[in-house]
């Protein structure tokens, strides 16, 4: 019988982990080795701990309708794409609302995480923790492990010749930069074009320089990339406008060749990927940067191919090119996670969220007492993710929700091929059939058609996920129906006349074709395949 929890991290993942417990009934007690909330969205300065934390600029990649905590959404006036400071203030707000700050120890590091020499029968956990150089052994019943996949700077120094031995210029990863000042005046090569890379480059287009010539960053990749807009049709959110049940299901049924063509003409609608040097036809990764076409079309951001190796203040790629007098070399080659505080047995035996069962949790416990949350790279929201894990564990945790047998978890885990990148549809189904709050699109149609028409056509937020089942909350249709007038909200700073009625007749499209849509979804539902990802692309 699980009652006392122990939440390790108090970011996003670790806030949603706490309120579950608490939905449950059960017994969270949060150890956060800061001495504050927010985890890597807790902007500072400092470089002194060695924290992984945002940059001064960022800004970010999903909407606040798309990135709410299901049963919380951000103030109706928070602008669409919200700075750090306004999403450490949200998590504020949550902590406040649930009351969850009580639950949370900060200063406090845990040391070590170790089964109990009765596990096979409890399942418990002995933790040690420690707080201003005093040390305690703890006793829980279950863990949750919130401390995410922005854990440790990954450098691949041994992919690059020449970088530790001879280059001598000025080495940092992402995780260092706080802003620009650090940079000015300076010739700056930036590795990896995933979202930080992509946006870093621009920013430091502004003031990167050697002379009187305009500021030049080169930005060198070794992947094919879609660049795309965080702007979408009639200037909503891109993720409010795609991520939805009708596009999931259309990529479903089309032939995938003809999806694949679709997207090319897609994408290169706004600007041709090939002549920037940037996507093709064959499978691409992508990246959320408005701004980078137009700095490669003014020659403030240079493209270059993947780095052969290093001389004393030069670059040598791979097309045979040179560039000379490089003073700083910027790595966003993204990040690894580590779990250096569980005992070998367990860390040993997580890989990637492949070696997690449905991403969660370590197959091979006799207890399902230890889950991971947040280890996950969606096409969406991690935060979102993060949460609906945190239901469904904590249903575990509580009895409402069962696991199969370790070996059926070892089996279905050892099948797995997904990329360690998942659709954000299609896990946030899976994850909410597990916890019995998946909504059912047919059935809403013959209960309330509108909502119906809302949840098929309309953004999958998480609302969606509190329409049914236990925590289900009793404002999630209301934000529904209003989502797309709180991402509005923030732009009505100036009122023009709007004589446009064209909403009106797409919604009486809409309903003409739900019910087939809706038929074709339930055979969908019956035989479900990967989604198409927009977002799908790593950080080198």
């Amino acid at each position: 019988m699980v009652r006392r929890v122990a939440v390790i991290g108090a970011g996003a993942g670790g806030l949603a982990s706490i309120k579950c417990c608490l939905d449950e009934g059960l017994e969270p007690t949060c150890f956060e080795s800061s001495q504050d909330i927010g985890g890597v969205w807790r902007y500072t300065d400092s470089k002194d701990d060695r924290r992984i934390r945002v940059y001064r600029s960022v800004i970010t990649n999903t909407s606040k309708e798309m990135s709410c905590f299901s049963d919380f959404p951000f103030p109706e006036d928070f602008p669409n794409y919200l700075p750090h400071g306004l999403v450490l203030e949200y998590f504020r707000m949550y902590a406040q609302h649930f009351d969850l700050l009580r639950h949370i120890r900060f200063r406090t590091t845990v040391l070590s995480v170790r089964k109990r020499p009765d596990f096979t029968t409890t399942g418990q956990w002995e933790v040690v923790t420690e707080a201003d150089g005093v040390c305690e052994l703890l006793v829980f019943d279950a863990v949750m492990v919130c401390t995410g996949h922005y854990q440790e700077p990954y450098l691949p120094l041994a992919s690059f010749p020449g970088i530790d031995s001879r280059f001598q210029g000025q080495r940092l990863h992402s995780w260092e930069y706080r802003d620009v000042e650090d940079f000015r005046g300076k010739r700056v090569l930036l590795v990896g074009i995933g979202n930080t890379g992509g946006d870093l480059a621009v920013e430091l287009s502004h003031v990167a320089t050697k002379s009187c010539l305009p500021p030049q960053v080169f930005l060198s990749t070794r992947s094919n990339t879609w660049v795309m807009s965080r702007v979408s049709d009639h200037g909503f959110p891109f993720d409010m406008v795609n991520t939805n049940r009708l596009n999931h299901f259309l990529e479903w049924l089309l032939p995938s060749a003809l999806t694949r063509r679709i997207k090319f003409r897609k994408f290169n609608s706004w600007f041709n990927h090939t002549n920037y040097g940037l996507a093709s036809s064959k499978r691409c990764f992508s990246l959320i940067c408005f701004v980078l076409p137009f700095c490669l079309l003014s020659g403030t951001v240079v493209l270059k191919p993947n780095v052969k190796e290093f001389t004393e203040n030069s670059a040598i790629f791979e097309d045979g090119t040179t560039e000379e007098n490089i003073d700083v070399v910027l790595f966003a080659t993204g990040y690894n996670f580590s779990f250096p505080f569980l005992e070998e047995s367990v860390r040993s035996a997580i890989d990637d969220n492949r070696s997690l069962y449905k991403c969660v949790f370590p197959p091979q416990l006799e207890k399902p007492t230890l889950a991971i949350i947040g280890l996950i790279q969606l096409t969406g929201s991690i935060m979102v993710g993060s949460e609906m894990q945190a239901r469904w564990v904590t249903g575990v945790f509580a009895g409402w929700n069962k696991l199969p047998p370790p070996s059926r978890m070892m089996a279905e885990v050892s099948k797995r091929k997904e990329n360690l990148k998942m659709s954000f549809i299609n896990y946030m189904d899976e994850i909410a059939a597990c916890a019995g709050v998946k909504p059912s699109v047919l059935r809403l149609l013959l209960t309330d058609p509108q909502l119906a028409l809302a949840i098929f056509f309309g953004p999958c937020s998480p609302y969606q996920y509190r329409l049914t089942g236990r925590g289900k909350w009793s404002g999630a249709r209301a934000a529904i129906l209003s989502q797309w007038q709180r991402a509005l909200k923030p732009l009505r700073t100036r009122l023009v006349d709007d004589n446009s009625s064209s909403s009106h007749g797409w919604r009486w499209m809409c309903l003409l074709v739900l019910p087939a849509a809706l038929t074709a979804g339930f055979l969908f539902s019956k035989h479900p395949q990967p989604g198409w990802s927009p977002w799908a692309d790593p950080q080198l």
